[in-house]
């Protein structure tokens, strides 16, 4: 047996119910961890999807203590697979204005901490004391248009709308331990350290799990036209390690709560840290998964990422050029109840090419006589 989940997990993972699948040598499978033990749910439950919208988490084949970790030739999967991935951006105070630096910057790193200094002088506290599609919103939005001050990005972090966008293909998600990738031709980006709420077809919140939305500044600061190019690219998606489900113990309130941490360490022995305190977002998780939902849109259910607080802005190499990431960094996001998910950073270009696609998954899944059981 190999070792390394309980590293991962949240140190009360005895006292909690977690969602996740890995890939065996016949496929993949999910796994399910409960009182402690982990178990395969694939011969009760196929898929992740599956397993959530008809709330499958009990039975399936007992493999052994979680502190044994996964049986020989298995590693860990993305714990989602049929579901949509969606992402809500500009969520946070910080963040907008770190997006309207972009936008004004035309994508230019070096431009940034002028432009930081007097939008933080001139909007940073009203940003973060207004509530969004208030009164109050619509008086500064009118202020900040007369000081020409008004941005696209101003308007989903205090407009009646958020932002919702497709981060990812279905399936395309990495999950703990895997690469994770960056545009080769980007020279401006970061991790994004976000809270990833799990949602049935119903529209109802059912758990939650850590994700890594991959940004990259430079194409989306000249263009939001170019969100898509800056955000979905192979291996940009990172979710995991587990989906801990919501019951007595961890509820809807404890993600409120949740205090993001991340790290990362760069391969020349550079450090940054941060976090993202889910208690300073602009709009409740619940509302950002009410705006997803629309209007009945998601037969399998999705994943829906929060949004981050967390924007790094201190030098790396060049004074003034801000943060950018190196191929060979780690990057590791923990949330006590939620465990830590870390990956190490490599180009798009060279991350392993995403082969199973919806027609590869289903087939693996016919071969093994589980179509019914999806």
């Amino acid at each position: 047996m190999q070792q390394g989940l309980v590293e991962i997990l949240p140190a009360d993972y005895a006292e909690g119910l977690f969602l996740g699948r890995a890939m065996a040598p016949e496929g993949p499978v999910v796994l399910l961890i409960r009182n402690g033990n982990l178990y395969d749910l694939t011969q009760v439950a196929a898929t992740a999807a599956g397993a959530v919208e008809r709330r499958h988490f009990a039975g399936g084949r007992e493999i052994g203590p979680v502190a044994d970790g996964l049986p020989e030739g298995w590693r860990l999967l993305s714990p989602i697979d049929l579901q949509c991935v969606k992402a809500c951006g500009v969520t946070f105070a910080l963040s907008a204005i770190e997006r309207v630096i972009e936008e004004r910057a035309r994508g230019d790193s070096a431009r940034a901490g002028d432009i930081r200094a007097m939008l933080e002088e001139k909007v940073g506290s009203a940003i973060r004391t207004v509530v969004p599609g208030s009164a109050a919103a619509a008086a500064l939005k009118e202020a900040l248009i007369t000081e020409d001050m008004w941005s696209q990005y101003l308007e989903v972090a205090i407009g009646p709308d958020a932002e919702v966008f497709s981060k990812s293909p279905v399936l395309s998600t990495v999950g703990a331990g895997a690469e994770i990738g960056v545009r080769s031709d980007s020279t401006w980006n970061n991790p994004e350290p976000e809270v990833v709420l799990i949602v049935d077809p119903a529209g109802a919140i059912v758990g939650a799990t850590l994700g890594n939305d991959v940004n990259l500044r430079d194409f989306e600061g000249r263009s939001a036209l170019l969100l898509s190019k800056a955000k979905d690219n192979n291996a940009s998606c990172a979710i995991g390690p587990f989906i801990r489900l919501f019951d007595d113990g961890f509820t809807l309130d404890d993600v409120r709560r949740t205090t993001v941490e991340l790290s990362i360490e760069g391969p020349e022995g550079y450090l940054l840290e941060g976090t993202n305190e889910m208690a300073e977002i602009s709009r409740d998780p619940a509302d950002l998964v009410r705006q997803t939902m629309s209007e009945h849109h998601f037969p399998d259910g999705f994943a829906l990422f929060c949004g981050t607080l967390f924007a790094p802005t201190q030098d790396r190499d060049v004074p003034g050029k801000g943060f950018t990431h190196k191929v060979g960094d780690r990057v590791s996001i923990s949330a006590p109840r939620l465990g830590r998910l870390t990956n190490s950073v490599t180009t798009s270009r060279d991350a392993p090419a995403w082969e199973m696609g919806i027609a590869g998954f289903i087939r693996n899944l016919a071969s093994r006589g589980l179509i019914d059981r999806i």
